[in-house]
C-alpha cells in the first residue's frame, strides 16, 4: 500500500505537493539511513507508517501557530508535522550534529521556509516561546514538562507520543489538568491542551 492509500485509509486527505515532498523526504532518509544510522526501520513499508504516526494527531489537536518537536532525531514527528503545516513556524531540536546535518538538507531540498533546526539540547535553547510542544520516545512526560518550560508561550499544549507506561508516568508528573489520551495500534498519543 503506498503513502497515499495508507493515509486516505485513516481519512487524511493532503494535496499532491504533501505526497510529493513525502516522497523526497523517503528517500532521502533511506539514503543518508544507511550511512548514517538514523533510524533503525528504512523499508518504504516501515517508514510511510512512521508517517502516519507523525501526523495522526493532525485529527484531534486544537490549530496552533508554532511547535517546537524535542529531539527530533530522524524527523518524527516534527519534520513531518512541518510538511504537512507549511503555515505554521516549526522548530526542530534535536541535539546530534549528523541528524541536524540530515534535517536541515531535508528543509533545504523541500524548502521548508516555515522551519528552523536547532542543534541543541532545549534546556539550553534561549529566545524562543512556541504554542505546542511535541515529542516522540525522547523522556518521560515529567521530564518534557520541565525542560520544555523555558520556550513555552503562556498557555503551551503538549502532544507526546507514548508507548504503554503512560499511565504511571501521567502520575509521577502530576498531570491532572485538560488532557486526553488517543491510542493507535502501540501509540499512545497524549495531548494536554493549553487553556
Amino acid at each position: 500500500m503506498n503513502l497515499q492509500e495508507l493515509l486516505e485509509q485513516n481519512d487524511f486527505s493532503f494535496d499532491s505537493k504533501f505526497y510529493k515532498d513525502c516522497n523526497i523526504f523517503v528517500g532521502l532518509l533511506q539514503q543518508w539511513g544507511k550511512v548514517h544510522n538514523l533510524s533503525g526501520r528504512l523499508s518504504t513499508e516501515d517508514i510511510n507508517e512512521n508517517i502516519l504516526d507523525s501526523i495522526y494527531p493532525l485529527k484531534f489537536i486544537a490549530e496552533y501557530k508554532s511547535f517546537a518537536d524535542i529531539g527530533t532525531g530522524a524527523g518524527y514527528p516534527g519534520l513531518l508535522l512541518a510538511i504537512a503545516n507549511r503555515d505554521c513556524k516549526a522548530y526542530l531540536i534535536e541535539p546530534r550534529v549528523k541528524r541536524v546535518a540530515f534535517l536541515n538538507f531535508v528543509k533545504a531540498s523541500l524548502k521548508l521556509d516555515n522551519l528552523t533546526v536547532i542543534c541543541d539540547r532545549v534546556e539550553k535553547v534561549e529566545d524562543l516561546k512556541v504554542d505546542l510542544i511535541t515529542s516522540r520516545a525522547v523522556t518521560n512526560t515529567a521530564l518534557l514538562l520541565d525542560i520544555t518550560k523555558n520556550i513555552i508561550n503562556e498557555n503551551p499544549s503538549y502532544l507526546f507520543y507514548k508507548g504503554s507506561m503512560l499511565n504511571e508516568e501521567l502520575e509521577v508528573a502530576k498531570v491532572n489538568q485538560n488532557y486526553k489520551i488517543v491510542n493507535r495500534n502501540d501509540r499512545n498519543y497524549l495531548y494536554i491542551k493549553g487553556k
